[in-house]
């Protein structure tokens, strides 16, 4: 803020009596009406800086040269200001610049006459900047009790204006335009929109939202597309805030082949939690005469003694339905409430779900449908000078046949302790040991195969060394190399109990060298065996890293129920080889498990080079078929997936994506999308064909298009045309 020139310190100290100025203008701040019902109020200042500073005999205050006037958080930047006392009006020669309290709209004019307060007043030639985006230029502005601001003869745009691009590509022109700052609403009479300067669209009046508005009401960016399904569709959502923590959004979608959907999403948040519930109703000629539809709704809630309360909703009115009209791809829903709490030493979790699958070859009534189940799970870090583990656990599954075998329903409850140490060895050697006994006690019923009740006790024992080495090379780069070996004990056989949560198990980095590699408490691994693998890192000063794990598991007892793509199975599992390389936008992982008599039964490679906004990656999976297992999994999986995002041009980004399925000999999806984006506008246009699905053999081609005017809930700001 610049300093005073002499004259006007002077005239500031000839002035700061009853008068006024401190540098400062003393503004009245009540009506008359006020002054009398109530004792008076003390005045309002505006502090006044300027270059110069003079005072007429008719009570008008002159300041001149890069003037400042700040009122409550109100700023007015002009050249001259006259300040007449007795008017209470100020005369203002620009350029000017009125910035509201709140930083967030800018009136720029060539001259104005305003009210003391600012609130009041005309600017000439003004032009409007709401939230650094919209811009309103007028040949006239009226400001009305600093709430209102009325223009005229308006151009409204957020595009930039240069010599390049002299007209807008988007503007609205009306009439009239008011701004209510208060109900943060902009109104415009007689609008017209145009692109690139050609009328497309009238409107005899037009309400948009502030652009500081985060939630209002009003039809937000609809979007359009054409499929060999629904044909020519529109997408026209609309917004409805109901209040600070409520709002509901309605989406009508019509396509030309006989398609009529209603979609909705309702959400609201609570002190403790929040609620959201959404769905759709459809009419279309795929099921003719049906009505198909979803709902989903859940809920979160933060309630007594640290406790939390999930609740969920999942249906569905037929299998096809969500590939259909390409939501989500759920299919297996879940319906129930989940209550928990977590603490430092102290998990509880109980829940109760019903399930319904949507996969084809999955038959509802023979599939465990409603399940509950109950854990409870304490440590403490100070027993016997390693940290100890108490849990409690309980499942019951219900299925709704009652065929033998086929309907089977288990319920089994069952405690677990284990006990953990380690030691620092001579030699950098790193020793664990951990003790562990488990016992469950399991109820069958429609199963002739099992006993009804059954008690299973098991004993475990764990000894591990670990040795990591650290060499330093002369160039600061590292390694660290770490060999691992574990020996397990148990004994040679257990009961035998149905195998309900331990269908599917992986061999990873993450589980070698864990008691059991079952991925439940059903599946156990007996007798004697031995976890052994070597993990080795190299760290570069270049930035790059390598990384590599193997391992290999060897039994005295074949489980005989491992998934054979896992690798798990047999007295010696498949080696595992997982690794990952990094080096500056480059980065490669890969994970294999291949031996024991099945060759390569488990591959997954993913490479990616990322560089900004340039983003190409590929993945291939490759899995070897489970007889036993799940109806998808009884089939081999060899998939190639590419996906790719380029900036085509500063604001041009083009994306793709594609699935190939060896096994089939076809693709199974693929889609191009492309993004244009600069400061006032967005346009995304994509391509995608689904050539099949494990619900619906119907290929599907869909096209979509939809266009952004930033500033008005279009969508996020990109490189402005005007930059060079």
């Amino acid at each position: 803020m610049r300093v005073l020139s002499a004259a006007g310190r002077s005239l500031a100290r000839s002035l700061a009596q009853p008068l006024a100025v401190t540098l400062a203008l003393a503004l009245p701040a009540t009506g008359l009406a006020d002054s009398l019902a109530a004792p008076a109020a003390p005045p309002s200042f505006a502090t006044l800086v300027a270059d110069s500073v003079s005072s007429r005999p008719d009570d008008v205050l002159i300041a001149t040269g890069h003037v400042q006037v700040l009122y409550k958080g109100a700023r007015l930047s002009a050249s001259r200001i006259a300040y007449d006392q007795k008017a209470g009006r100020l005369q203002v020669d620009g350029p000017l610049v009125l910035v509201d309290p709140d930083g967030r709209n800018v009136l720029l004019a060539d001259s104005a006459d305003l009210s003391a307060d600012l609130r009041n007043g005309i600017l000439e030639s003004a032009r409007m900047v709401l939230d650094q985006q919209v811009q309103m230029a007028a040949s006239r502005v009226n400001r009305v009790d600093g709430r209102y601001t009325q223009l005229s003869n308006t151009v409204t745009s957020s595009c930039q204006v240069c010599a390049a691009h002299p007209v807008p590509l988007w503007e609205i022109r009306a009439r009239r335009v008011v701004h209510d700052q208060v109900a943060q609403a902009v109104y415009f009479q007689d609008a017209q929109l145009r692109f690139a300067g050609v009328p497309v669209f009238y409107l005899p009046s037009l309400r948009l939202p502030d652009p500081t508005v985060k939630r209002a009401p009003g039809f937000l960016v609809p979007s359009l597309t054409a499929s060999s399904t629904f044909g020519t569709a529109m997408k026209l959502p609309y917004f409805l805030p109901l209040g600070p923590s409520r709002d509901l959004w309605v989406e009508p979608f019509i396509g030309t082949k006989s398609v009529r959907t209603l979609s909705a999403r309702y959400r609201q948040a609570f002190d403790t939690g929040a609620i959201a519930f959404e769905g759709a109703i459809s009419h279309d000629a795929i099921l003719p005469g049906e009505r198909r539809g979803y709902f989903f709704g859940s809920g979160n809630f933060a309630i007594a003694d640290g406790f939390r309360l999930q609740f969920q909703i999942q249906t569905v009115s037929d299998p096809d339905y969500f590939v259909n009209y390409g939501l989500t791809q759920v299919d297996r829903l879940a319906t129930g409430v989940d209550l928990s709490r977590t603490r430092r030493n102290e998990f509880i979790d109980a829940k109760v779900l019903h399930f319904h699958s949507i996969r084809v070859g999955e038959d509802n009534s023979t599939m465990p449908t409603d399940v509950a189940s109950l854990d409870w799970v304490r440590r403490d870090p100070a027993v016997f000078g390693g940290m100890g583990t108490l849990s409690f656990r309980s499942l019951a599954l219900v299925r709704r046949s009652s065929a033998d075998i086929v309907g089977r329903d288990v319920s089994r409850a069952g405690i677990d302790a284990t006990w953990q140490r380690s030691w620092v060895l001579p030699g950098g050697l790193v020793a664990s040991s951990e003790g562990a006994v488990q016992a469950d006690l399991y109820n069958v019923s429609q199963d002739s195969t099992y006993r009804a009740v059954t008690l299973r006790g098991l004993p475990q024992l764990a000894a591990e060394l670990r040795w990591p080495l650290v060499k330093g090379g002369p160039n600061g780069s590292g390694q660290v190399l770490e060999p691992v070996a574990q020996l397990i004990w148990s004994p040679r056989s257990a009961a035998t109990v149905p195998n309900e949560d331990s269908q599917l198990s992986e061999l990873d980095e993450g589980n070698l060298w864990s008691l059991s590699h079952f991925s439940g408490i059903d599946g156990v691994e007996t007798g004697l065996r031995a976890n052994i693998g070597v993990a080795w890192t190299r760290y570069a000063p270049g930035g790059w890293t390598l990384g590599v794990t193997a391992g290999r598991i060897y039994r005295q007892v074949d489980p005989g129920s491992f998934d054979p793509a896992s690798g798990l199975g047999g007295t010696a599992s498949g080696w595992l080889v997982a690794g990952q390389a990094r080096w500056q936008d480059f980065s490669v992982i890969n994970r294999a498990v291949f031996g024991n008599g099945q060759g390569l039964s488990k591959e997954e490679l993913r490479l990616e080079w990322t560089r900004g906004r340039t983003r190409i990656g590929t993945s291939y999976l490759l899995s070897v078929p489970n007889p036993l297992g799940i109806a998808l999994s009884t089939l081999p999986t060899r998939e190639w997936l590419m996906d790719a995002a380029y900036p085509i041009r500063r604001d041009w980004t083009g994306r793709v994506a594609w699935r190939y399925d060896f096994v089939a000999r076809r693709a199974d999806a693929s889609a191009l999308a492309f993004t244009w984006r600069n400061e006032c506008i967005s346009v995304d246009l994509s391509l995608s064909r689904l050539y099949a699905s494990s619900t619906s053999v119907s290929p599907t081609t869909t096209f979509g298009f939809s266009v952004g005017l930033v500033g008005f809930g279009g969508g996020t700001a990109g490189p402005s045309q005007c930059r060079q």
